[in-house]
């Protein structure tokens, strides 16, 4: 197996999912700065925070069409001139409609990206080092978060238009990412699947896994025969009733964990535990080193212990850590240092469970003929649902409390629990075939 060229062609997919992440986070640091250079209402304000949002819900919507009409190689080549065109024209918008209109062409961007980045990387990657090679996406992403705090951190001491640099400098690794797709292949699977290009399959196959590679030429080529036999390209035939309820509740247990709110809203809920402004937006850089540490001690263990270990000591250190956070809120004993240290155990606790599995666990799930369909479900469902809870996050920390709050984000919580432990299946070390056999074929 040529694990350097897997391995390559891997990084620079999950390239996407950096700028996935710095796009997502980098408004962070902008919004204030953002309201008073247009004068913004509450509603306008609140509109701009969550256009890329709106965006990125579209964009994860559609992103199973142009990957299987076009191919994934050609969806990842839209989805860099998207971020590229965002970071631009963001950064020179004079109008603040114009603005609106470029941050909702950077969700775009995240939505695609969220679709069809997973799937390629899973499905160029050998069975044994998939969990890892998959886990580099989010890897990505949480890096993409720090890098965006510690940018914001850097620029904002640069006066008035600091704001056009924070959402401009991200123009360069959207430049990098779209000259370093030209350099990877097409995926096997979908040129089997969508165009019958075995010949061509079996040459990138050769350099996965020389061992075994006609022998998974067949195995995607029994599973394609087969689906078109029983006509079940149709994602809600009823066929595959099961990865579909595993991914669409895996997703909407990611979000409310509160994970969206903590990453969209962290100087405020700092700021409402008793810091300071620069107190909070340092703090903020703080939850991004935890996010990258442990996303990256994840990716090593996601291969050798499994997914549903991983989100069975995710799930209880995410209960721990949110009803920790709600009985400080609700105690009102807040010394400023608490609040923080608990945010922090829930990130390091998010990052090593649900952050590090979805892209996984979402992308395997699914059978060859319907993963780009499925995937779009799993993200579309994510990113409706980090909508909502970006949307609602102020609203119930005014009226409700911190307390109130947190203790939903935490009974969210013990209810994934109960899913993993219960429903959730083991796919660690199985071909995308096997997976598809054990759970569709199974049921």
């Amino acid at each position: 197996m040529n694990k350097y060229s897997v391995m390559a062609w891997s990084m620079v997919v999950a390239l996407g999912g950096f700028l996935f992440g710095f796009d997502t986070a980098v408004i962070s640091g902008a919004e204030k700065s953002i309201q008073q250079y247009w004068g913004l209402s509450v509603f306008a304000h609140g509109l701009t925070i969550s256009i890329a949002l709106i965006g990125t819900v579209v964009g994860s919507l559609l992103g199973a069409r142009p990957s299987d009409r076009f191919g994934r190689k050609n969806t990842l080549y839209f989805v860099a001139a998207a971020y590229l065109l965002s970071s631009v024209g963001t950064a020179v918008a004079g109008d603040w409609y114009l603005f609106l209109g470029f941050r909702f062409l950077g969700g775009l961007g995240v939505g695609i990206s969220s679709v069809t980045a997973p799937i390629y990387i899973s499905e160029v990657s050998p069975a044994e080092r998939r969990g890892r090679l998959v886990g580099l996406f989010q890897f990505n992403v949480v890096l993409g978060i720090l890098i965006s705090y510690l940018s914001n951190y850097l620029l904002s001491q640069g006066g008035d238009t600091s704001w056009r640099w924070m959402l401009g400098v991200q123009a360069f690794p959207s430049l990098l990412f779209l000259v370093l797709i030209y350099f990877i292949p097409e995926s096997p699977r979908w040129l089997v699947l969508k165009k019958g290009e075995s010949a061509k399959a079996l040459e990138i196959l050769r350099i996965i896994n020389p061992l075994n590679c006609e022998k998974e030429l067949r195995a995607i080529q029994e599973s394609d025969l087969h689906n078109k036999i029983s006509h079940s390209d149709d994602l809600f035939s009823g066929k595959y009733k099961t990865p579909i309820v595993l991914a669409m509740l895996f997703a909407f247990f990611n979000q409310v964990s509160g994970i969206n709110a903590i990453i969209y809203y962290a100087p405020r809920i700092f700021e409402m535990a008793g810091l300071g402004a620069h107190s909070s937006l340092l703090s903020t850089v703080g939850i991004g080193l935890i996010n990258f540490l442990f996303t990256l001690i994840a990716i090593n263990f996601i291969d050798k212990v499994g997914r549903r270990v991983l989100m069975l000591i995710g799930s209880v250190g995410l209960i721990c850590s949110l009803f920790l956070v709600a009985f400080t809120f609700y105690s009102g004993h807040m010394s400023g240092v608490a609040i923080p240290v608990y945010m922090m155990l829930f990130i390091a606790f998010f990052a090593f469970s649900q952050g590090a599995v979805i892209w996984v666990f979402i992308s395997e799930i699914f059978p060859n003929q319907v993963r780009a369909k499925g995937q779009t479900l799993g993200s579309s469902t994510h990113w409706i649902m980090a909508a909502i809870i970006a949307f609602g996050f102020p609203y119930l920390a005014e009226n409700l409390g911190g307390a109130v709050t947190f203790s939903f984000f935490g009974v969210m919580m013990v209810l994934q629990l109960v899913f993993v432990w219960r429903f959730m299946p083991e796919t660690k070390g199985k071909s995308l075939e096997q997976i598809e056999n054990n759970i569709v074929m199974s049921h």
